[in-house]
């Protein structure tokens, strides 16, 4: 089938598109697997890409908890992988960023206690780059 959209002037517009990272995520985090979808939509920036994630919750959470959770976890064990910012950033503000993936506490929202909207950045070259080295010096430390 003939994507349309995508031959329009990708400078002028704004093209909503298909993405295979929900498919691509389930093969990473198996528990995951079946569970995400999503679509994409190219816009006419040079880097740097969004993620609005929307998430139905098992259980209740505020929003201010969830916050606190993802600020832990970007300070210990996704230290240099997952990055938090509670500051009015744009998309330019993350170019070179090696962290695969930068919360922003501002852009979310809580549609209720079990039900919420996450938003991050990602440069989707400079970070997809550093995670290829760290396996690469992975794979060279097992023997």
């Amino acid at each position: 089938m003939k994507d349309w959209r995508g031959g329009r002037a990708a400078s002028f517009n704004i093209i909503p598109s298909s993405t295979g990272a929900a498919k691509a995520v389930g093969k990473v985090l198996p528990a995951l697997n079946g569970k995400l979808t999503g679509m994409a939509f190219r816009v006419p920036t040079v880097d740097v890409s969004v993620v609005d994630l929307t998430v139905r919750l098992e259980k209740a959470a505020s929003y201010e908890d969830i916050k606190a959770a993802i600020k832990k976890e970007s300070e210990t064990n996704l230290k240099g992988i997952l990055g938090y910012v509670d500051e009015d950033l744009v998309s330019t503000d993350f170019v070179g960023d090696s962290r695969s993936s930068i919360f922003d506490a501002k852009a979310g929202i809580a549609l209720s206690d079990k039900f919420v909207k996450l938003v991050a950045w990602y440069d989707n070259e400079w970070g997809y780059s550093t995670r290829v080295i760290d396996l690469i010096r992975h794979m060279a430390s097992v023997n």
